[in-house]
């Protein structure tokens, strides 16, 4: 390489590292591997190659190291006759080492697309690397994304996350979303993936954990630790049913994540396009937890049923029984989710006429849920 290209070789990985973060050293390290590779197959050189890039000094320099020899060469990739060796050297010496100065214009076209390839290939790894560590510390945590694009065939939608583009795909997204271009929303970090070519995210509006970390958002008391969320289900863009406890016995849970005049609730109900949401008190008693988690229906008598299968029978009055199994089963169902239990909601009389769907219990372990 002649000045001017050594200049704009070394201009431009300053130029790699300021607008793509990545280490000029990190690259260099990978054209000098490159180089060396290509030096061995044109030169049947083996662990001999020296290849130095210096930067600050613009210097870019290649060489082979052979033993110099008097007679006979026994190994030609190691070993030179002194005659030879002279030239490259004039104070040569047998038995001493010789450095062998190739000019880099020799390489020839393969071996510069070798190094193009190498070079190429260590700025993906770098880049995807880069990701991995900018985002592995935000899994399972809420991230602002930007919408930039929605494709209209999928539905799925590109949005931008600190510079990275991300997809987040039409079932991570809620019913009502209709997401558009410029649309700021909240996404729920479920893992970095790792791909053969590139990295990107798994990302999910649809996920429960995301009502819970927006609850931490807005909620000072649930952040410190006063309030805790100890369970949550969800049926995502619907209905969500929240089980919350207190440490403090004068610190009100349901109260706290509602807050002053709705504010707190209403910011999160706000972020899930109108999703329903049920805080419930949480106890430590199964029956008094499955009497509150089922409302806002008004339960007469819990009965927990003997065995590991954790059924219970519900009882509720003849015009409450509606409202406890709710619109397609899905307050019993939430419910159930909720607690862990199967739950057979009965009315007072007896009479199961106006709810067939009242049969059978809610069963917990087999609702859908959007974390699964």
């Amino acid at each position: 390489m002649n000045t001017k290209e050594m200049k704009d070789f070394f201009d431009a990985l300053q130029l790699l590292e300021m607008e793509k973060g990545i280490s000029a050293d990190y690259l260099i390290e990978k054209i000098k591997n490159a180089i060396v590779i290509a030096v061995k197959r044109d030169y049947q050189a083996t662990d001999n190659v020296n290849v130095v890039i210096n930067p600050e000094k613009g210097q870019f320099t290649v060489s082979i190291t052979k033993m110099v020899v008097d007679e006979y060469v026994e190994d030609p990739e190691t070993e030179i006759l002194l005659d030879e060796a002279i030239a490259y050297d004039p104070a040569a010496r047998v038995g001493q080492p010789v450095e062998m100065k190739l000019d880099t214009k020799q390489f020839g076209r393969i071996a510069a697309q070798t190094a193009k390839h190498v070079i190429r290939q260590g700025i993906r790894e770098a880049e995807r690397s880069q990701l991995v560590a900018q985002f592995q510390n935000k899994v399972y945590e809420v991230l602002t994304a930007v919408v930039q694009k929605v494709e209209p065939a999928t539905g799925n939608a590109t949005v931008e996350i600190d510079h990275n583009e991300v997809i987040l795909f039409k079932n991570e997204q809620l019913p009502n979303d209709n997401l558009k271009e410029g649309d700021r929303i909240k996404v729920y970090v479920v893992d970095v993936v790792n791909l053969e070519k590139r990295c990107t995210l798994k990302i999910s509006r649809t996920h429960k954990d995301l009502v819970k970390r927006l609850f931490e958002r807005e909620v000072p008391e649930i952040f410190d630790g006063t309030v805790e969320i100890k369970a949550i289900s969800r049926e995502a863009g619907s209905r969500t049913k929240m089980a919350v406890w207190s440490k403090n016995p004068d610190v009100d849970p349901i109260g706290a994540c509602i807050g002053p005049k709705g504010g707190r609730i209403s910011a999160v109900v706000a972020e899930l396009k109108g999703e329903k949401i049920d805080i419930v008190k949480y106890s430590e008693d199964d029956a008094e937890f499955i009497t509150q988690a089922l409302s806002p229906a008004t339960v007469l008598g819990v009965e927990i049923l003997p065995g590991d299968e954790r059924i219970c029978q519900v009882t509720v009055p003849d015009n409450q029984l509606s409202l406890a199994i709710g619109n397609k089963g899905q307050n019993a169902k939430l419910a159930a989710k909720l607690t862990g239990y199967k739950i057979d909601i009965r009315p007072e009389s007896g009479h199961l006429d106006t709810e067939k769907a009242a049969k059978d219990p809610a069963p917990a372990e087999e609702i859908p849920s959007a974390a699964e």
